[in-house]
């Protein structure tokens, strides 16, 4: 469904992915783990449409889309849900899932798409017509999930869905995630928290500076030494 090839990217001169390549099938899911600033967040931005690479090509469904925008991205049926959530706090819960069904092909399925949101989301369904900023931070993350699944999108990508969680509601989220995997989705995460999404996905990558070093099944990379030293404390 989606591949990355020799893709280097960044913010002005700075250069932050260096040869990035990587693929995602469909129906899987795949993670990419690393520390904190290793360049997750920059590959997710650029495979949705808001950092232009510099060198490489990224294809999607076998089609050429490295040049396209954001909006376009999202009309391809690619979803970002970004880290720290990202909502509009004075806007109600129920405004938030409707902004994320905003681009034309959405809107014709938004009355639809928000039954199924909230059907897979019944805490959500409680909080419709409360602001978004008065929403736990749990709540919130939940919210823009759920606000992700609005674009009905075939790829949809985690940016640190953990970020800031407690620990038990970590778990939920991922509860979640594993939730919306078995209707179908396609699912790419970046995390920090490497147990919690190696246990959720059947391959990852783990990137280093900009750079990946390691690739395997999710299996295979709990167990490696490197990352059980680097990321598990073991």
């Amino acid at each position: 469904m989606l591949r990355l090839e020799n893709i280097h990217a960044g913010y002005g001169p700075t250069t932050i992915l260096h040869d990035i390549s990587l693929t995602v099938e469909a129906g899987e899911v795949v993670t990419i783990v690393g520390a904190n600033g290793a360049g997750k967040t920059t590959t997710l931005r650029t495979i949705a449409g808001l950092i232009r690479p510099t060198a490489g090509t990224i294809t999607f469904e076998g089609e050429d889309v490295t040049r396209l925008s954001s909006h376009e991205m999202v009309d391809r049926g690619i979803t970002l849900i970004p880290e720290g959530r990202q909502l509009f706090p004075d806007m109600t819960v129920q405004e938030n899932l409707l902004m994320g069904a905003y681009r034309k092909a959405a809107r014709q399925h938004k009355d639809a798409a928000l039954q199924e949101v909230l059907s897979l989301f019944p805490r959500v369904r409680e909080r419709l017509t409360q602001k978004a900023g008065s929403l736990s931070g749990g709540e919130q993350q939940m919210v823009a999930i759920a606000r992700g699944m609005m674009a009905r999108p075939k790829l949809l990508m985690f940016d640190e869905p953990s970020l800031g969680l407690a620990p038990i509601i970590v778990t939920q989220v991922f509860d979640v995630i594993e939730t919306i995997v078995k209707t179908g989705a396609t699912v790419l995460i970046v995390e920090q928290n490497v147990f919690h999404t190696l246990k959720a996905a059947d391959r990852g990558y783990v990137l280093e500076n900009g750079e990946i070093v390691l690739a395997d099944t999710s299996d295979a990379l709990l167990h490696n030494d490197h990352v059980r030293q680097a990321y598990l404390g073991i």
